[in-house]
């Protein structure tokens, strides 16, 4: 069949072909963000999953709606380098100067004010260039959570008076500090109270939750935190025949049941087994043995492109905890049980097992329990290391 036809999209955030089984949650930011137009904001949302579940296809999906209505959108992605405050106001000047365009301008003004004001007093020296003197008092104290507050504060009462509101995206949030998000939990926090129209979508891994539960004991009142799993089969087998039927091809149902069963679920692998068993068939409809034929082909890329680039970042002692993990088995695991694999005390391995949550390789989803953020690395280490 033609490759460049084929539907199937495997990508980091790569919107897929149908964007099946979020209906509910699409449904539900909708009604939450025409309530937040219209000056009644709800809980802002904090998506959470493993990697390859499709938080960021999500996301996006948010910021179209969001788009649709009018509404003004900043999208950034999170690392561990300490520039978020900095790529906000990037973000947020594009946002004001757009608003800025529009009849009324009197908040607007004020608020590229605070955001020159904010810009001055970042610590890796970022001077944001906006076309109004920096506004003294507002957003100018050095002080992360009162500066950025104040910034959303005047951004929101910007957008208010625009008629309009402002979502802002931030993915793999999991790599914020502690600091900063502390600050811009606070900062919604006092949008939230003011009525104004802004709205958070911090998509992360598992840890998010706890992460932003220590940053402010409020955060469960003002967040939502949808839990994004794979998809059932019913799901998985539409993810794979609705793009393949746009093209009028078909999957024989042998084949749609064997890529859900080897895809486990996940949206990224039924992206990723998809377009290899379209290039591989010759013709409609798709067969098993044209499945089956890709195996090789998609576990070796698979290796490469999206356990490998992780498995690169690990040391060697790393390597270590997490083949000790495999030996267990997929997961969650007591940090005791792992310990004992390796022959060591628990607290000599604590380090390392923090670094890796910080590397967002684990996660703990209850107290003394460890698992994999990536699906499948199990098997990948055993792959990869032997048995």
């Amino acid at each position: 069949m033609d490759r460049l036809l084929n539907p199937f999209r495997p990508g980091a955030g790569t919107a897929p072909g149908a964007l099946v089984g979020r209906d509910e949650l699409i449904d539900e930011f909708g009604v939450t963000l025409r309530r937040t137009i219209a000056g009644q904001p709800g809980k802002s949302c904090m998506p959470l999953g493993l990697r390859g579940v499709g938080k960021t296809v999500l996301l996006n999906r948010f910021l179209q709606i969001a788009s649709d209505e009018g509404v003004r959108t900043a999208f950034i992605e999170a690392t561990d380098s300490g520039s978020f405050a900095g790529q906000l106001a990037i973000r947020l000047r594009r946002v004001l100067l757009e608003l800025a365009t529009t009849p009324v301008r009197r908040a607007v003004t004020r608020a590229l004010g605070a955001l020159r004001a904010f810009s001055l007093r970042l610590p890796d020296g970022t001077s944001i260039s906006v076309g109004v003197e920096a506004t003294q008092g507002i957003a100018d104290s050095g002080v992360l959570d009162e500066d950025l507050a104040d910034l959303l504060v005047a951004t929101g009462e910007a957008a208010a008076e625009c008629g309009t509101g402002v979502v802002l995206a931030v993915d793999e949030a999991q790599y914020l500090s502690a600091q900063e998000m502390g600050a811009v939990i606070g900062a919604v926090h006092r949008t939230s109270q003011l009525d104004l129209p802004v709205l958070l979508l911090a998509a992360g891994l598992p840890q998010l939750r706890g992460l932003a539960g220590r940053a402010r004991t409020y955060t469960e009142r003002l967040f939502t935190f949808p839990e994004i799993d794979v998809l059932d089969s019913t799901d998985a087998r539409a993810a794979l025949t609705i793009p393949a039927a746009d093209h009028e091809v078909e999957f024989t149902p042998e084949a749609a049941d064997a890529i859900v069963e080897l895809a486990r679920g996940y949206p990224y692998f039924v992206q990723e087994w998809g377009y290899h068993a379209w290039n591989a068939a010759p013709k409609s409809p798709i067969t098993l043995d044209d499945v089956q034929a890709t195996v090789p082909t998609v576990v070796e890329t698979l290796d490469r492109d999206f356990f490998g680039v992780r498995f690169d970042r690990l040391t060697p002692k790393e390597r270590q905890y997490l083949r000790a993990m495999a030996d267990l088995g997929p997961g969650p695991h007591r940090s005791g049980d792992i310990a004992n694999a390796l022959g060591v005390l628990v607290t000599s391995v604590a380090p390392r097992r923090s670094g890796l949550i910080s590397k967002g390789m684990l996660y703990s989803p209850a107290h003394g329990d460890t698992a994999f953020t990536v699906p499948l690395f199990d098997e990948f280490l055993k792959r990869t290391m032997g048995e």
